[in-house]
């Protein structure tokens, strides 16, 4: 692999947590930060970093759970999924948010990111990208099936950076009357994109879930790659 991976320390106000970093090959580029769904910094996470490191740039993914259960990896079903959503019900949104503000902060620190940061989260982390959007520390957001997002509408005026949404239309979790809502809140806005998946579920980018589409999958990582060469 031509990436290189670590675990870095991440400070905050009081204490520290960890992320997942992956350096690209060059060892330096503009930085993305990967928003873990429910499931914690796993396998998949880690890969998704990875995939981010071999397009060049500085990728991280912060361990959100960490004031609950510090490091945890779930699977995608059974008690684990029970898991991951009982450590998202702990999860203070608002302080999470401010970790991922923290996790930002550090990116602009590190002599190894040389342009603007991103934020690309997933499910629960989907919900996690578009907040931090609103909260300014970082320069372009991109939300895959980011559940929630229609019950933090008031938000969406705070985002004043380009945003990229992407939506499965199968998702039962986030129908479609809900995208349109959300939709709604960015009309006339002309870097904010959205994509619908037709014959795509929730979790259509992870390989590990039954619901994986590796087509959605595929358009959506290069329309990804496309928004954010363009945008920042």
């Amino acid at each position: 692999m031509s990436v290189t991976t670590r675990w870095i320390d991440i400070p905050t106000d009081k204490d520290g947590f960890e992320g997942y970093l992956a350096l690209p090959k060059a060892g330096k580029g503009p930085a993305v930060v990967i928003i873990q769904e429910i499931f914690g910094v796993n396998g998949h996470i880690r890969s998704v970093a990875e995939q981010y490191a071999q397009d060049g740039y500085v990728a991280i993914a912060p361990d959100i759970f960490w004031r609950t259960q510090p490091r945890v990896e779930l699977v995608y079903a059974g008690a684990d999924r029970d898991k991951g959503i009982e450590l998202m019900q702990k999860t203070d949104i608002k302080q999470t948010v401010a970790d991922l503000g923290a996790t930002a902060k550090l990116l602009r620190s590190l002599p190894e990111v040389t342009g603007k940061i991103s934020a690309i989260g997933y499910c629960f982390g989907g919900l996690l990208a578009y907040l931090t959007a609103a909260q300014g520390t970082v320069d372009a957001a991109v939300a895959y099936y980011g559940g929630g997002i229609q019950r933090n509408l008031d938000e969406a005026a705070k985002v004043k950076v380009p945003m990229q949404f992407h939506y499965g239309e199968l998702d039962a979790h986030i129908p479609q009357s809900d995208v349109g809502q959300v939709k709604e809140r960015f009309i006339g806005r002309d870097d904010v994109e959205f994509h619908i998946y037709p014959n795509a579920d929730h979790g259509f980018n992870c390989s590990e879930r039954a619901s994986y589409n590796q087509h959605a999958s595929a358009l959506a990582h290069g329309r990804t790659l496309t928004f954010l060469g363009e945008r920042l």
